[in-house]
């Protein structure tokens, strides 16, 4: 019945690979459960209820994701988007977290109605074949540069911004859960990616860097707090509507670009390059927005922490929905969850960046009206870290270029809000 329900036979795949995916993909993306609340509390929400809203919000759109599209794409509140939610919407600009959360519920009900009418699905069909494969290969280049970085085999410099870091036992460990899940994916064993992180904090815990938790399980389960907190009304003020926009449009296109790299690497890319169930996927991170709002976080959005779930063999969405459960058992497993080490995880995270950057082979580079801003593009993702900075600088550069040479009749007219769009989002 799973099985027929989730078309694995279809998939080329068997309950144990879509397990050891959907696990893969949690372990990848478990930090979220420690990092999240920890970068909202700085606002005043409860911290302890945020980590258990984290938890309820990530596996319940997770699963969704995998219910409806049946596709294994894991969510959870976004990394940046907490950033500009906690930073600076709240502390920068002195707004109540209430209110914020309004803000992000009315974003919710955006991208809901852009959905529905299939909006958002225009705007991917309006990317160039080029941008699309740059997307791709930023969002590679910038899981790459994250991973280095929690290994520590990079840090940070004041002249030269990054320099290579000290070889401590973390970084040497991490090394060594990087070449061990090389090896392994060489000999082609799917679950690679998973061993080389269990193994790694095993070892961490073998040299006294990884210490077992006072408790092994929580039970302080009250979201009361920070759930259904927010402002609905108090968000609609016209002095809100740029701050709105800003949401929107920085969720909008770190969704668009991770959910096209992700069913890239999941074989959901059709000839013609349209997406198999994009439509659903989109209608899904829709209603994840609009429950981040109600529950109380920042916008929930699509994770490139589920390339790693693909790469260990998950191709249906029954990885998703082990990742979701995994994610609301976590609620009462959040102290064992924050022993595994970043230095840990990391390889997972360098191995995705691998395979994603090796699709820069289908960008034309001998022709530089579409390889300029496919440079731009992927360059920019890990160097302003973020996605949606890249996403803009590559949109705009390509729009400008072919107006430019005078090539409007190859310019969709959707490209052109897109551009648009772009621009005023740089600017702010």
């Amino acid at each position: 019945m799973i099985s027929r329900f989730f078309e694995l036979p279809q998939h080329q795949t068997t309950i144990r690979q879509e397990v050891i995916g959907g696990l893969t993909t949690f372990l990848t993306m478990a930090y979220i459960i420690i990092v999240n609340p920890s970068v909202l509390s700085e606002t005043g929400m409860d911290q302890s209820a945020l980590v258990v809203i984290t938890c309820l919000v990530a596996g319940l759109s997770t699963i969704l994701m995998g219910l409806v599209p049946k596709v294994p794409i894991a969510m959870a509140p976004g990394m940046g988007l907490n950033a500009f939610f906690a930073y600076s919407i709240v502390l920068g600009d002195g707004i109540s977290w209430q209110i914020a959360l309004g803000m992000v519920f009315w974003a919710g009900v955006l991208f809901l109605i852009m959905s529905v009418f299939g909006a958002r699905e225009k705007i991917v069909a309006a990317i160039p074949t080029t941008l699309v494969t740059a997307i791709s290969v930023g969002i590679g280049l910038f899981i790459l540069f994250i991973g280095v970085k929690n290994m520590g085999l990079i840090v940070d410099h004041p002249a030269k911004l990054v320099t290579l870091g000290v070889f401590t036992p973390e970084v040497l460990i991490g090394l060594f859960g990087l070449f061990l899940t090389i090896a392994l994916f060489l000999r082609g064993i799917n679950a690679a990616i998973l061993i080389g992180i269990v193994v790694a904090t095993l070892l961490g815990f073998a040299f006294g860097l990884v210490n077992l938790p006072a408790a092994g399980m929580a039970f302080n389960l009250d979201i009361s707090p920070v759930a259904f907190q927010l402002d609905i009304m108090g968000a609609l003020e016209i002095g809100f509507i740029g701050t709105i926009f800003a949401l929107f449009y920085t969720d909008l296109f770190d969704t668009i670009g991770t959910l096209m790299a992700c069913s890239k690497e999941a074989g959901l890319v059709q000839k013609d390059g349209t997406i198999k169930k994009f439509k659903k996927m989109l209608g899904v991170d829709a209603i994840a927005t609009l429950m981040s709002g109600v529950l109380g976080t920042s916008p929930t959005t699509s994770y490139i922490e589920s390339g790693t779930g693909i790469a260990a063999g998950g191709r249906s969405g029954l990885t998703a929905v082990v990742t979701g459960l995994l994610f609301l058992l976590a609620i009462f497993f959040t102290p064992l969850i924050a022993i595994v080490p970043a230095y840990a995880t990391a390889p997972a995270l360098i191995m995705v960046g691998f395979m994603m950057v090796r699709q820069t082979a289908q960008i034309p580079w001998s022709d530089y009206e579409e390889a300029i801003p496919a440079i731009l593009t992927f360059m920019l993702m890990p160097l302003s870290f973020s996605i949606a900075t890249g996403l803009a600088c590559g949109f705009l550069s390509w729009t400008i270029i072919k107006m430019m040479m005078g090539k409007f009749s190859e310019i969709n007219w959707v490209m052109y809000i897109i551009a648009a769009l772009s621009l005023v989002s740089l600017v702010v």
